[in-house]
């Protein structure tokens, strides 16, 4: 019953991100590099669970967006390093870790619309809200000593973003348990 897209963008976020932290294209950033290997591994192993478990059509599709976000990766590998200065190089490759960290960011936007409609926490995880916020906020204070606007700006937005998150489900949490509507998964017993 639940989608494999947010893996398989996380996956590529991780990707671009790390790519963005390695020597190649940025010094000093191997935190970037090595929180984003983990983060792309814990992606990969999310991904081969969830085939393990989904039907078959929806094997084939994340099959398919697996091999397209690799396809994708290696084709932002392969043309940042056709680009010889290095300054160009770290422009291209930041310019897509932020757009790609801004819009996964964004993407709880949906979400926080669906809190104030039915006036509910039920869609919006709150230890989620709080990790993303408490990442957003230590990668915008890494991008700040570093002075890595490629870093501290989409961070800056994310912690903006999460900040709101934690307010409405505070906000909301006790009229949700209150005026609480059907539950996310119905057991058939």
């Amino acid at each position: 019953m639940f989608s494999g897209l947010p893996y398989i963008y996380s996956l590529l976020n991780c990707l671009i991100c790390m790519w963005y932290g390695t020597p190649l294209i940025s010094a000093d950033n191997l935190l970037v590099t090595t929180v984003n290997s983990i983060g792309a591994v814990f992606q990969f192993v999310y991904i081969i669970i969830f085939l393990m478990y989904a039907e078959k059509a929806k094997k084939v599709r994340m099959i398919g967006l697996s091999l397209a976000v690799l396809g994708i990766f290696a084709i932002i590998l392969v043309g940042s390093l056709q680009i010889d200065d290095i300054i160009m190089r770290r422009f291209f490759v930041g310019f897509l870790s932020c757009a790609s960290l801004i819009s996964m960011f964004a993407s709880p936007l949906f979400i926080i619309k669906l809190v104030i409609q039915t006036k509910s926490v039920e869609f919006m995880p709150f230890y989620l809200s709080l990790s993303t916020f408490l990442m957003s906020t230590s990668f915008l204070l890494y991008g700040l000593f570093n002075d890595d606007a490629f870093i501290y700006v989409p961070n800056g937005i994310g912690t903006i973003l999460g900040l709101i998150q934690l307010i409405l489900y505070f906000y909301f949490e006790g009229k949700s348990r209150v005026n609480s509507r059907e539950p996310l998964i119905v057991s058939y017993a």
